[in-house]
């Protein structure tokens, strides 16, 4: 159940905290006074859209806190998939929305996705506002709705699976179910692709390797011209070169520094210099001689690199690229090749596939005709009690039929469809063709009344229940919310003194103006503020003593329907 409700800088909300009672709770007021705007921020904290308008003038943020109590073992199981604590009951939701138009929510004091929000708030709370009246009336939402009372969510998510495998099986057909020309013409092409790539031999880095072979091969006669200066000036015939001259040194030093013990440390770091520049000499002419530049080597490369070059264009960045384009290719062609033989074979397995899809919508389909007989009475039933005796109330479910063939979609083969007929002799008609407003208020309850038994939510708010609705009908969905309200706790909007008498709790909304502002308060009246305001319902703008009288008569009948 709702326990609390928080609301700071909403509209004309300044700030208000509102604790609830079990039971039937009902909100009245003057028109203006705020009531719609409780609604809205319910919903807002439960992840709804809504505007940046709606923070009050003057401010820069506004807040909803919401906290329920609960002992639904499925808020349980969902907090601990979450990671998020619960204990003792108690789930708080918050928003808070920005000027700048962004949100945080927070469940449990955590930070959440308003994704989450919803899936937790589904678990909790019921709104039932104008507009599930224009969805009772759309014809798509019947089937969801029966589901939902048949209990069926698990029979149709397995039949869902079913169908999902049967849908990717066509999605394989199509793929190899190409026309022959078609099926011709790509085969070909790659097969041509993977023997051109096959026949090129490509080897990892070769076009690095090529390169830098090219680029040497390019050089070649400067790196000949080079290294012949430098062995003629270190080790040629001229007498002059670098090996003879330091050689001469040598050997002047060599007669000398047994005379002289100072200069033999010179003497040995020269016959090292002369031996390293032997030693480099040698080296350089290596390089002469291995340097044999051929043009018909280079032209080699070039074709290669070209050969590479062209396959990249057509296949890939990188050499590695056009490799696995070739096995791509060629795997693809031998699936090609295979195809018939697939093509049969998912063929056979779409066969039994498609009739175990069968099967399965069949059972659905069973299971919700069952479902709708008993929806049917119990529906008549409520209307009965809600002073519309006379209604005929029936669920009409065929095939989903295209081309006269049954056509299979993710919740099965069923179109369902409400039909309605509110007086008698008159056929049963889609109820969008029927239903006046006060009629589609009384069929929604009844709806709703029903369908609560397998609702996982234990609260549930009525927007204005009564649109279109007075006297007799007023008092027969006053005695219904009642009775909905001794297993859930329910809230309702509402304008009628009927509805307003038969609550266990009564709150009060009203608009004060202080200088230029206007601000919204709440309060639970007491036995004398309700005669009081039941009195201003029934009579308006004059309360006489014949109207708190009916007021009085009003409270006092009421409980004695509730004690019954």
């Amino acid at each position: 159940m709702l326990k609390e409700l928080h609301i700071k800088n909403v509209a004309v909300i300044d700030e208000i905290r509102i604790e609830f009672q079990h039971g039937f709770n009902v909100l009245t007021g003057e028109t203006g006074a705020g009531k719609s705007i409780l609604i809205d921020s319910i919903n807002m904290a439960l992840g709804g859209r809504c505007s940046r308008d709606i923070i009050r003038f003057g401010c820069d943020f506004a807040i909803v806190d919401l906290c329920f109590e609960t002992d639904n073992p499925h808020i349980s199981e969902l907090f601990s998939d979450l990671g998020i604590d619960f204990e003792d009951g108690i789930v708080t939701i918050s928003r808070r929305l920005g000027s700048d138009g962004k949100s945080v929510f927070r469940l449990n004091g955590g930070i959440v996705p308003s994704a989450t929000v919803r899936e937790v708030s589904a678990l909790l709370i019921d709104i039932h506002g104008q507009n599930d009246n224009q969805s009772l009336l759309s014809q798509k939402n019947h089937l969801r709705l029966l589901d939902e009372y048949a209990a069926l969510g698990d029979e149709v998510k397995k039949y869902a699976a079913e169908y999902g495998k049967m849908k990717d099986l066509l999605l394989q057909i199509d793929k190899l179910s190409l026309d022959e020309d078609e099926k011709a013409r790509r085969f070909d092409m790659l097969k041509f692709q993977a023997e051109e790539i096959k026949m090129s031999n490509l080897q990892p880095n070769e076009d690095e390797q090529l390169i830098e072979k090219r680029d040497r091969l390019s050089n070649m006669e400067s790196i000949i011209s080079g290294a012949s200066t430098a062995y003629e000036a270190l080790y040629g015939s001229d007498a002059a070169a670098a090996f003879d001259l330091l050689k001469t040194a040598e050997r002047a030093l060599s007669d000398i520094c047994r005379f002289d013990s100072g200069l033999s440390d010179a003497y040995g770091r020269l016959s090292g210099v002369v031996a390293e520049v032997e030693d480099i000499s040698g080296e350089i002419n290596s390089c002469i001689l291995k340097s044999n530049f051929s043009a018909a080597e280079l032209d080699l490369i070039e074709e290669r690199l070209d050969l590479i070059n062209n396959l990249k264009r057509k296949y890939g960045n990188t050499i590695e690229e056009i490799i696995e384009f070739g096995k791509n290719a060629a795997l693809e062609a031998e699936k090609i090749e295979k195809s018939d033989e697939q093509l049969e074979a998912l063929k056979k397995e779409l066969s039994a596939q498609t009739a175990k899809v069968a099967a399965s919508a069949e059972a659905l389909s069973k299971m919700r005709r069952a479902a709708a007989l008993v929806l049917e009475q119990k529906i008549c039933a409520e209307l009965s009690a809600l002073d519309m005796p006379k209604v005929r109330f029936s669920i009409s479910i065929s095939e989903n039929l295209s081309n006269e063939e049954v056509h299979y979609t993710e919740t099965g083969k069923d179109i369902a469809e409400f039909l309605i007929s509110t007086n008698p002799g008159e056929a049963l008609k889609p109820m969008a063709k029927i239903a006046s407003g006060g009629e589609l208020s009384r069929i929604m309850l009844a709806v709703k009344s029903v369908l609560s038994a397998s609702d996982d939510a234990d609260t549930m708010i009525f927007d204005e229940i009564d649109t279109g609705v007075s006297g007799r009908a007023a008092q027969k969905i006053a005695e219904k919310i009642s009775r909905l309200a001794k297993n859930k706790q329910v809230f309702s909007i509402t304008h009628l003194a009927q509805i307003a008498g038969m609550a266990d709790n009564h709150y009060l909304i009203e608009k004060d103006i202080d200088g230029e502002h206007a601000r919204t308060s709440v309060r639970l009246l007491d036995t004398d503020a309700r005669i009081d305001e039941l009195s201003r319902i029934i009579g308006g703008v004059e309360v006489t003593e014949t109207t708190r009288k009916s007021a009085e008569e009003m409270l006092a009948l009421a409980k004695t329907k509730k004690e019954l």
